[in-house]
């Protein structure tokens, strides 16, 4: 592929600013278009918005040079063009989509009715920045929060708004909070955290109805019929990948839009990243294969002669917020043992720390850390590379107890 070669990249977040910054380090040709208002910026940082610890422009991502802010309706494969809402089109000869993922809104009797088919005042999803500006605007001192999902974006959000000032209450349907990333001591210490800023957290229960008057939220009714006051609602109930372009194009789509190793979708002019991104029967939805997909791609699509295939990430989550009563955790691999694996634990109920891994064969397959997190890069780094651990276990105590390097 030449530098003549133009490259659309379609969406804004962090891959598809990752990719057109990297395609113009590399002399390509590159177009950025993203729909959202302001400037792209990292979404993994919004909570920290919410809180009132950062204002939007500090989580700014640099901006490429051609960004274009539009919002892409059709795209045509026959004529390598894109089709834009105000009627313009972009032709490309190499096509990325990078449209990330949009928030799941569950079935609640009330939230949409026949004639609104918007969100009722007081109701908030929290996935982009107006989402986040919206919210922060509406939340009062002693304001009546409901957030529905208990898992990563929910447990944020509930902080966030705990720290402004509001009365929080976090429904969670499963049996315990981040249940996917957690296992049940890392979430009982996460419980124990929001409980400390004041949040009421329900799990095991389900919210069935918002009710509304004169089509603003008053309260959320519980499947048991318990009612909760609200004069906020957020909806942290997770994510899909948005594919609705790559189905109307007729792309290969399964959970996500499905991709080889080169990143290239059922069209070979066409590639997809991020969120959106089905590889190898994975949608990660998390920032670091994001990233490394994106960097990936620059480098197929330049043409380096020492291009790697994308061959799948080893991701870990991380979850880092600061002020006055700190919360640190991550989780990466498998933290559930399965018979034969050896486990090694260390708690500190005092200081809220919690350390575990899980070890399988001789190396380490995965792992939770709640508090203090000295040892996640060197523990991260020998899940990464999977080599056999040394079998006194001496080191790998190590590493639990000491600061790995990380």
């Amino acid at each position: 592929m030449t530098s003549n070669t133009r490259v659309v990249v379609i969406g804004a977040g962090l891959a598809g600013v990752r990719l057109a910054r990297r395609l113009g380090e590399l002399g390509m040709d590159a177009v950025l278009v993203g729909e959202e208002a302001h400037s792209p910026y990292n979404r993994v940082l919004l909570a920290e918005v919410l809180a009132g610890r950062y204002a939007p422009e500090v989580i700014a991502l640099p901006t490429p040079e051609r960004l274009t802010r539009a919002r892409v309706v059709r795209i045509d494969r026959a004529e390598r063009q894109v089709h834009l809402a105000d009627g313009s089109v972009i032709a490309y000869d190499t096509l990325v989509l990078a449209t990330g993922s949009n928030p799941v809104l569950p079935p609640l009797r009330g939230l949409f009715t026949p004639d609104r088919h918007e969100l009722p005042e007081g109701v908030h999803a929290f996935r982009t920045m107006d989402d986040c500006l919206g919210l922060s605007e509406a939340v009062r001192q002693d304001a009546r929060a409901v957030v529905i999902g208990g898992g990563l974006l929910g447990v944020s959000a509930a902080r966030a708004l705990a720290e402004r000032g509001a009365q929080v209450v976090l429904a969670q349907q499963a049996e315990r909070l981040m249940e996917r990333q957690l296992d049940p001591s890392a979430s009982k210490l996460v419980l124990r955290h929001l409980k400390d800023l004041g949040v009421e957290v329900h799990t095991e229960c389900r919210v069935r109805d918002v009710r509304c008057v004169d089509g603003a939220v008053r309260s959320v009714e519980m499947a048991d019929g318990y009612a909760l006051d609200a004069d906020l609602v957020v909806l942290a109930c997770g994510v899909h990948p948005r594919v609705g372009l790559a189905q109307d194009a007729g792309l290969a789509v399964r959970k996500g839009i499905v991709v080889d190793d080169e990143l290239r979708t059922s069209d070979p002019h066409i590639r997809a990243i991020g969120d959106c991104a089905q590889h190898a029967g994975n949608v990660y939805g998390l920032a670091a294969p994001a990233l490394e997909q994106a960097d990936v791609l620059a480098e197929l699509l330049a043409g380096d002669d020492d291009a790697q295939s994308y061959t799948g990430t080893r991701a870990l989550t991380r979850l880092t917020l600061p002020s006055g009563i700190p919360l640190d955790l991550a989780a990466f691999g498998e933290h559930t043992p399965r018979p034969g694996d050896d486990v090694i634990q260390l708690t500190d109920a005092t200081r809220g720390t919690y350390r575990k891994v899980v070890v399988r064969d001789d190396r380490l397959v995965g792992g939770v850390l709640v508090g203090e997190l000295g040892t996640v890069g060197a523990l991260a780094r020998a899940w990464e590379g999977a080599e056999p651990l040394p079998t006194d276990g001496a080191p790998l105590l190590h590493l639990l107890t000491n600061d790995g390097g990380s």
